[in-house]
């Protein structure tokens, strides 16, 4: 009986693991600007070949100011980010750095094109 409940408290052990390895290996955008995300979209730098709307990973269509975002469908790279923003705002910020498995952010101050 003993060597059961070792067995099933490793099983569960193990599984547990792997759920948190599975989430700590995700690749997010983390918002740091000042106002909700509408719109999220990535492309290789300079190409405007702009990839699929990643707001769509999240449950309410929108990332909040210190939200974080699930990015799916990307390798390690540098990335233009094309953004829009609830009050209408339109931003395009070069040369992103993104590793996956990681948390890459964008910070307020560091927008500059950006236009409403």
């Amino acid at each position: 009986m003993r060597v059961k409940l070792t067995m099933i408290f490793a099983a569960c052990l193990w599984t547990f693991g792997l759920a948190a390895t599975a989430r700590a290996k995700e690749t997010q955008f983390w918002n740091l600007t000042a106002n909700t995300i509408t719109k999220f979209q990535l492309s290789a730098p300079g190409k405007n070949d702009w990839g699929a709307d990643q707001v769509v990973n999240d449950t309410d269509l929108s990332v909040d100011p210190d939200e974080r975002l699930k990015i799916t469908d990307v390798t390690t790279g540098v990335y233009d980010v094309k953004f829009r923003d609830q009050t209408g705002r339109h931003c395009i910020v070069p040369n992103v750095a993104i590793k996956q498995g990681a948390v890459f952010t964008i910070e307020e101050k560091s927008l500059k094109g950006c236009a409403n």
